[in-house]
């Protein structure tokens, strides 16, 4: 649980508060935190899902704030590459943004 509490502490949220939110008890994120117990994979799955990030990401498997979503491959010149690799840096909600100005754009010019 290497990133528990630093994403707990960028909310803001006291263990308490974050006990509340996955519904389980403060002693369990102290312990999580602490890595006195590993959580259950429902708890897990509910810390990724409120964080908006991936379980490995939680338990240190990667360094990759975000989830990890599935690719397909397709064949790209250099400035769509990136311009991917740029998009796939944003958090999720930048991410909807920027469709929607893509989509406006797109609109317009139709």
């Amino acid at each position: 649980m290497k990133n528990l509490r630093l994403l707990r502490n960028q909310k803001k949220l006291s263990q308490q508060r974050l006990a509340d939110i996955l519904h389980i008890s403060q002693q369990s994120v102290y312990k999580y935190e602490n890595g006195l117990t590993a959580p259950d994979f429902q708890t897990l799955t509910r810390m990724a899902d409120f964080f908006d990030t991936s379980v490995d990401y939680l338990i240190g498997y990667t360094d990759i704030p975000h989830k990890i979503e599935p690719v397909a491959e397709y064949k790209l010149n250099p400035d769509e590459e990136s311009l991917v690799q740029k998009y796939r840096c944003l958090p999720i909600s930048t991410r909807k943004v920027m469709q929607m100005l893509m989509d406006e754009y797109l609109g317009r010019r139709t």
